[in-house]
């Protein structure tokens, strides 16, 4: 693929991925071709501080890991009340690393 298109991909998604993953995914998404670019253009990120609002928020009833797609640790966190708060507590360091994880795997998955 070009390498602008690669760069302005990597200059407008950057917020939703580690940092240091960056420079992988531009490798990658060099080597792909051209016929893969209209389907990466339509992936849809989640916004890691999105995620840290609503863990801030609703992070005792699990909603921030099912916003994320984590289903079953969204449902353990449901049944206890955030771990008894304490999971919940840790989860507003995590989940903007889990969510960039989500996003790296979602690109993953069309690459």
């Amino acid at each position: 693929m070009e390498a602008q298109k690669v760069d302005m991909f990597i200059m407008t998604n950057a917020k939703y991925f580690e940092s240091h993953q960056l420079p992988a995914i531009r490798d990658r998404l060099l080597e792909i071709d051209d016929s893969k670019w209209a389907i990466i253009q339509t992936l849809q990120f989640k916004d890691p501080t999105i995620s840290l609002i609503v863990s801030l928020l609703g992070g005792q009833l699990g909603i921030d890991r099912f916003l994320i797609g984590d289903t079953g640790l969204g449902i353990g966190k449901l049944l206890t009340c955030g771990g008894l708060g304490i999971w919940a507590i840790v989860d507003w360091f995590l989940i903007m690393g889990a969510t960039r994880e989500k996003n790296v795997d979602k690109l993953r998955q069309v690459i």
